[in-house]
């Protein structure tokens, strides 16, 4: 079994619009290069969506995966696994912080339980929790595989529903170990640099999260060049699933804002699965754990904000869609110099030599 039986070849943004957008944002009525980014983004939006100027998004979508771990069984969050489950409810009433932020630019956020520690069942359940990745694999095949089908499924749902710009969003007691774990194996890091305080673990806490990523990098460092493999043993089935998710997107030529450091540990999965899927997404922001700038510089991602964020949810990513918005009202609503009759930069006389 590998990633192709379950992923075609990533076609990669259209260049030639790409050309054609950065050419478009000469005429308008500024500096050239003055709106840095966001004239970046516009451009990207632009070859991502094969057309010059960009539509402006209408329905952006944020899906939070839900899971629990083995892992969070050895202390290493102060919160208790309970709290995965309650808060799942939380964001479906909408009041979540992520649900709060997502309110703010129209984005629509979806719940799917994906391994939390309950038994119930359902379409995209996969399994209840899942193994303890510092002595045994997170799930077994059939689990790996349906949390694929899973994941790819719902990115279908969503952009056969409309979605036209997707994000996903983290939820789960100890998820940020696995999350160390996939970084620090695949970007060569020690586990001491990897991991973080997650949500907030003390001291003593900390060391025995250390340890268990330890552990968990060792049992897998066969793994690096082998994904499937490496999801089954290390990972979640929740994590899997956004990984599947991520690459699907890419698969279904759709924009992609990535969260903090439990997205991106996902979307460093999603790239073993899909190699080139990293051209469709983008980094909203940078979280304050210590893998994910190890993650972003893997992938090549510059943030878009950095705000020290690290309630994950998918808040991050929800955060930085107004600049999407922006960069797409750009290209489309500011004058160009010839319709507001300014004079543009071939206007400008050339400096005489002295």
């Amino acid at each position: 079994m590998q990633p192709s039986d379950f992923f075609p070849k990533i076609q990669e943004p259209s260049a030639e619009h790409e050309r054609a957008a950065r050419e478009f944002q000469l005429e308008l009525t500024k500096p050239t290069g003055s709106l840095a980014r966001l004239e970046d983004l516009g451009v990207w939006l632009s070859a991502c969506q094969g057309q010059v100027p960009p539509a402006k998004i209408q329905r952006p979508r944020l899906v939070v995966f839900a899971g629990d771990h083995g892992i969070a069984t050895k202390n290493v969050s102060p919160y208790p696994i309970e709290v995965s489950i309650q808060m799942a409810e939380n964001i479906r009433r909408g009041g979540a912080g992520v649900n709060v932020i997502a309110n703010q630019s129209g984005t629509g956020v979806r719940v799917a339980d994906i391994s939390l520690n309950h038994d119930v069942f359902g379409d995209e359940r996969v399994s209840k929790s899942c193994g303890s990745i510092d002595r045994e694999d997170a799930m077994s095949e059939e689990e790996l595989v349906r949390a694929i089908e899973i994941g790819k499924r719902i990115a279908d749902e969503e952009v056969d529903a409309g979605a036209d710009l997707l994000m996903a969003g983290d939820l789960g007691i100890g998820n940020t170990t696995p999350s160390a774990v996939i970084i620090g194996l695949l970007t060569r890091q020690e586990p001491v640099v990897v991991t973080g305080r997650g949500s907030g673990v003390d001291d003593e806490g900390w060391m025995r999260k250390v340890a268990a990523v330890r552990d968990a990098m060792f049992r897998a460092r066969t793994f690096r060049h082998a994904p499937l493999d490496l999801a089954r043993s290390v990972t979640s089935p929740e994590l899997v699933a956004m990984a599947a998710f991520l690459a699907q997107a890419a698969v279904r030529r759709t924009p992609v804002l990535l969260d903090g450091v439990v997205v991106t540990a996902a979307a460093l999965l999603a790239e073993q699965f899909a190699p080139g899927a990293r051209r469709w997404w983008q980094a909203g922001h940078q979280s304050a754990e210590p893998a994910h700038s190890f993650a972003l510089n893997y992938l090549g991602l510059e943030p878009f904000v950095r705000l020290g964020l690290r309630l994950g949810e998918g808040s991050g990513a929800a955060a930085a869609v107004p600049f999407v918005h922006m960069a797409t009202a750009i290209m489309n609503d500011m004058a160009t110099f010839e319709s507001a009759q300014v004079s543009g930069r071939d206007a400008v006389p050339p400096e005489r030599s002295i």
